[in-house]
């Protein structure tokens, strides 16, 4: 049997960064999942009340590529009070060929972390407006930090806001994307007030319950919804789906299951076959990006199998390249 690449977090930190050529890695899974070929299961889920944890399971294979990944994603949220993160994974990536592990990436969630706000990234190119002054997060952790600076690559701006529950968390946020950004980055009073002020709105929460309204939105607003990926969560009034000029989703047939789509499900808006525009469609060049200046978008990122393969399987050809990682006997 082959040798197996074990690359640690260290490694794989040497290997990818949140930059341009993660963005453009990004976008082209995205157009592949519009095309024909790819095998993308539905996400496994299993919630662990008791520990007020979960776990995800997200694959897909991708053709062209020399392998296909198996992420393992867990998030305990209590975790912060035992001093370590709530997130953190695995990925094993297989041989696209015989299926034979090529390699293991100890990346506690990084490359997760990496290629999801690459993703709001390729939402922003396609829907957001030419032209921010500015951008508003909901959310003061660390994909709300790497979100906007994912935005930044494609999306220059001149102000930022930020609002979260706790106010002394939205402080330090500001405080530490004000230096890391060397611009303005203000706390807002309130999430209406956020929205308001903005031309891109980011949400990056776990919440429960809506964040943000509907009667909120107004003409050339775009908003990119990354934080419902369960049955549970929901950060946007549901009405919003219909009130929106345009509603995407990274994956339809999730976004109905775990997004913001299946709120407005549940609340009888729109019927469980509702259609609505994948963002690969829109990379892929099939289906307009943004269409006016004046267009209010959604667009909910639910996180996919692609994504996931794509980057980690770039992870280990650089790694491989530069000689990085411990080769072990399978």
């Amino acid at each position: 049997m082959p040798d197996v690449t074990i690359l640690t977090e260290r490694d794989l930190r040497a290997c990818v960064a949140l930059d341009p050529g993660s963005v453009d890695i990004v976008e082209g899974a995205f157009a592949a999942l519009a095309g024909g070929g790819v095998v993308m299961p539905p996400i496994l889920s299993m919630a662990i009340a008791e520990k007020h944890g979960e776990v995800d399971v997200k694959t897909a294979y991708v053709p062209g590529l020399s392998g296909f990944a198996i992420k393992v994603s867990p998030g305990f949220f209590d975790n912060p009070k035992r001093g370590l993160p709530s997130l953190n994974g695995l990925m094993i990536v297989l041989d696209a060929e015989t299926g034979i592990v090529k390699a293991v990436l100890l990346d506690n969630g990084y490359l997760t972390d990496v290629r999801t706000a690459a993703a709001g990234a390729v939402a922003a190119r396609h829907l957001a407006l030419a032209n921010v002054e500015t951008v508003g997060v909901i959310g003061a952790g660390v994909q709300a930090e790497l979100q906007i600076e994912a935005l930044a690559l494609v999306r220059p701006f001149a102000r930022l806001l930020v609002w979260s529950r706790d106010t002394s968390k939205a402080n330090a946020y500001a405080d530490r994307m004000t230096a890391r950004l060397g611009r303005p980055v203000a706390v807002a009073e309130t999430p209406e007030a956020l929205v308001r002020q903005s031309q891109v709105v980011v949400t990056t929460t776990p919440s429960r319950s809506p964040l943000i309204r509907a009667e909120w939105m107004h003409p050339g607003l775009h908003i990119t919804a990354m934080g419902s990926d369960s049955s549970e969560k929901n950060e946007l009034d549901p009405s919003i789906v219909t009130a929106a000029d345009r509603f995407v989703c990274d994956r339809l047939a999730q976004s109905r299951v775990v997004g913001e789509l299946r709120s407005a499900i549940a609340a009888d808006l729109v019927g469980p076959d509702h259609m609505a525009d994948e963002l690969g469609a829109i990379c892929a060049g099939h289906v307009p990006g943004r269409r006016s200046d004046d267009e209010i978008t959604v667009c909910d990122l639910t996180g996919t199998g692609v994504q996931d393969t794509s980057i980690a399987v770039h992870a280990l050809d650089v790694a491989r390249a530069r000689g990085l990682g411990q080769t072990v006997e399978s």
